[in-house]
Formats: structure tokens, C-alpha cells, sequence
């Protein structure tokens, strides 16, 4: 695989002036040019159904780690999005038997896809190196004196572009999120359903939170695209899809196989979700934020969790709070705020919510409480309404344009 690598070939000017006001630079709250992902995924009681835990039987791992950095390449005459620098990192726990095995397999692949070995487990091809490190006790267990169990190892396959500066801290971070254990999931209350957010215009002015729910209304896909892309969970049209089961045994990963073999296929695949993105345009649904923004209904920025920018190329500010340095990052809510609404979130997984009801604020919801998969509807309901918070159960742009008409705030028509 050769870099830089062609995200979207020819850039137009709206595009190019986009990616230097939204995208470039450092004068923003978080490296905007970077995508970065993590998965881990252990056995545990608390999720045996997905990880396939049994008493006694239980001790597999796999982690996920990747970070890329994007950029404007001047190369050709026009302009041209890439995929400039990579850094993509597994490592599986398993059975000693299972990992000898997987060891051969990689050597297998690495010859096969034309790889050159340059050091003790090194070998390059293109703008690529990759490492693979066998570890008896991986050398992270030892320093977080986490138990190995008897007859387990582990193997690490590192992918790195040439030159890419990947610091400690970011090669941490993986193991960091592993210590801070697995979510317990919120328990459910009785919350009341409404048919709209007229009960709303009690509560303001209101802060928003921002879920996937207003990306996938404009096209972006949902975050489980990236699980089939990385092959951390098994969701395929044949498998139980209440479940999607964790893909733990290094014989059912196909990511590292995949990259052995032809990383500028699988390329196109791990660029997707960074080109939609990209491509993606703001929504009615956020400029009715942005117009009760600029009339003084809705405070602060939109605590967002999504990396596509939308709100912000909407022109609202942002607080970005999916990340993975910070368990429970701060958020900004304000002391004249006197609701908080949540638009298409799923579950409270940095307590927004939670902290958002301690300091009395009223909870909306607006969420559909469904997604389509496979060609088929299932069901999603919210995972943590309490008690005294209102749930709207439909999507976000009809909820939030009519919103805007019950408080006679205008949207500017191009923007509907």
C-alpha cells in the first residue's frame, strides 16, 4: 500500500475551503484531521451472551486500535482528499494453541501478500511496516498485574505507516480504556412519551445532545458500519441480531488476514466512513438547532459525539465528548439551562444525562427507538430514561422543524 491514498480524488472549491476551516489546524477542541477507534472486547459474566463466557472457559481478549491522519495532497493539478498516515493496531488473547496456530497463519499471509521481512518480526511493503510480537504474559498484563490465564498467550500484529509518529500516549490508550472495565448499562425508568417537544417550551432555554441519530439523516453510516469494517462483532444477516456476538478467536478474524493480503483493497473500506462523512451536508435538522441557537432557545454548544462536524459546518459551536483519553469528560452545562435534549443517543455513556438531572435539568428525548438492518426494522430502544424525562419516539429533522414553528422560529427556506 503506497500513501498518500486517495480518499476522493478531485476536491471542488466549497470542498477544499471546508477542510481548512472545518478540518485543518490545530485551533480546535480535538485534532479534527484524525479518525481514531477503539475496541476492546473481553470475556466477562456481565456480557456472556455476546463474548460466549462460561465458568471456567473464560480469558479471551481482542483489542482494536486504529488512528489516521487525512490531509490535502497538491500533487496532481486539483486538490485531492487522502488518507496521508496509518496506524492500526490488534492484539488477540487466546488459547496457546489458538495463537500458534494464527502465528503460522500470519506468516502464511505475509509471504503470500508479497511482504519483505527488514528485521526480527518487521516486514514492509510499500509505505508500510508491520510488527508481529508473540508474548507469553503480554508486557501490558504484567504492568496492570492483570492475570493471564493458564495455557493462554497473546500475538500482536501492528500496522504503521513509514514515518508516522505515533506517541506513548496514544499506544496507551487501548489498554487505558480496557482498565476502566466494561460499561454496566444503564437500568431503564418510566418515562413519559409525547407526540412532540411542545412540553419543551416550558423548559428554556434547553442545551442539546447529539447522537448518531442526525448523522445517519444525512447519510453517514451508523457506528456498526465500523464494526463490520474492523470484524469486531459478527453482524451478518444469519446471525441473531439481538446478540451480535463478539468475534474473539483469532481463526474468525479476518481484519489482520485482510491487510496481509492487500491493504489497499481493505483501504477502501477503512477510508468510508471518513469520506461520507466528509461528504456529508448539514441536515434541516441542524440548522432548526442552529435557528434556536441564534434566538436564544437553545445555550452553549451541542455536546456532540459524532466526528462528522455536521453541527459545526451548520455553524454551531461544539463539545466534543467521544473520547477515549477521558472516561467521563466535563461538559459545559450552563446554569441557565433548564433542559437537556437528547436527539438520537442511544444510551448515557459519559453521564450527560445523568449529570444534567443532578442539577435539576428536565431530559428530553427524541429518537425513533428503531433502526433499519438487513432490509428488516428492529427494534432500539433508549437504554436509560428515567422517571420524569419525555421521550418524542420519532426522527430528528420532522421533530426539531416543527419545534421551530411552535416557537416561531424561522429556518432559512434553502436550508430546508
Amino acid at each position: 500500500m503506497f500513501l498518500p491514498y486517495p480518499v476522493i480524488e478531485q476536491l471542488n472549491e466549497d470542498q477544499e475551503a471546508a477542510w481548512y476551516k472545518h478540518f485543518a489546524g490545530t485551533g480546535h477542541e480535538r485534532p479534527r484531521a484524525i479518525e481514531e477507534g477503539i475496541w476492546r472486547r473481553t470475556q466477562d459474566p456481565a456480557n456472556a451472551v455476546q463474548s460466549g463466557w462460561a465458568e471456567g472457559e473464560d480469558g479471551r481478549r481482542r483489542i482494536v486500535h486504529y488512528r489516521y491522519r487525512y490531509d490535502i495532497d497538491y500533487t496532481f493539478p486539483v486538490p485531492r482528499l487522502v488518507l496521508a498516515d496509518l496506524y492500526l493496531y490488534t492484539s488477540v488473547l487466546a488459547p496457546k494453541a489458538e495463537i500458534e496456530k494464527y502465528s503460522h497463519d500470519v506468516r502464511v499471509w505475509l509471504a503470500e501478500g508479497g511482504w519483505r521481512q527488514t528485521d526480527i518480526d518487521v516486514w514492509s511493503r510499500g509505505d508500510l511496516c508491520v510488527t508481529v510480537t508473540p508474548h507469553d504474559i503480554h508486557p501490558q498484563d504484567e504492568r496492570a498485574s492483570r492475570f493471564t490465564p493458564d495455557g493462554f498467550c497473546s500475538l500482536d500484529v501492528v500496522f504503521l505507516s513509514e514515518d508516522f509518529q505515533v506517541t506513548r500516549t496514544v499506544r496507551q490508550m487501548p489498554w487505558n480504556v480496557l482498565a476502566g472495565g466494561i460499561r454496566i448499562k444503564d437500568k431503564r425508568g418510566n418515562p413519559t412519551y409525547a407526540s412532540d417537544l411542545s412540553e419543551l417550551k416550558k423548559y428554556l432555554p434547553f442545551q442539546v445532545e447529539l447522537g448518531c441519530g442526525t448523522s445517519i439523516e444525512a447519510g453517514v453510516q451508523p457506528l456498526h458500519f465500523l464494526h463490520q469494517v474492523y470484524r469486531v462483532t459478527q453482524r451478518t444477516d444469519n446471525v441473531l441480531k439481538e446478540t451480535h456476538p463478539f468475534i474473539l478467536s483469532p481463526q474468525q478474524d479476518t481484519l489482520v488476514k485482510e491487510m496481509l493480503l492487500d491493504a489497499t483493497a481493505k483501504a477502501e473500506e477503512l477510508v468510508e466512513m471518513f469520506r461520507i462523512s466528509f461528504l456529508a451536508q448539514p441536515t434541516a435538522a441542524h440548522h432548526a438547532l442552529k435557528a434556536l441557537h441564534d434566538t436564544g432557545h437553545m445555550v452553549g454548544p451541542v455536546i456532540q459525539h459524532n466526528f462528522d462536524l455536521l453541527a459545526a459546518r451548520a455553524g454551531l459551536p461544539e463539545c466534543f465528548v467521544r473520547r477515549y483519553d477521558q472516561k467521563i469528560p466535563p461538559v459545559p452545562l450552563l446554569p441557565e439551562a433548564k433542559a437537556l435534549l437528547v436527539v438520537g443517543l442511544h444510551a448515557d455513556r459519559r453521564s450527560v444525562e445523568k449529570r444534567a438531572r443532578e442539577r435539576g435539568m428536565k431530559v428530553f428525548f427524541v429518537d425513533p427507538e428503531g433502526l433499519e438492518e438487513f432490509g428488516t426494522h428492529m427494534p432500539y430502544p433508549l437504554e436509560g430514561p428515567q422517571d420524569g424525562d419525555v421521550v418524542v419516539q420519532a426522527a430528528a429533522t420532522p421533530t426539531l422543524v416543527e419545534l421551530c414553528r411552535q416557537l416561531n422560529v424561522d429556518i432559512p427556506v434553502q436550508m430546508l
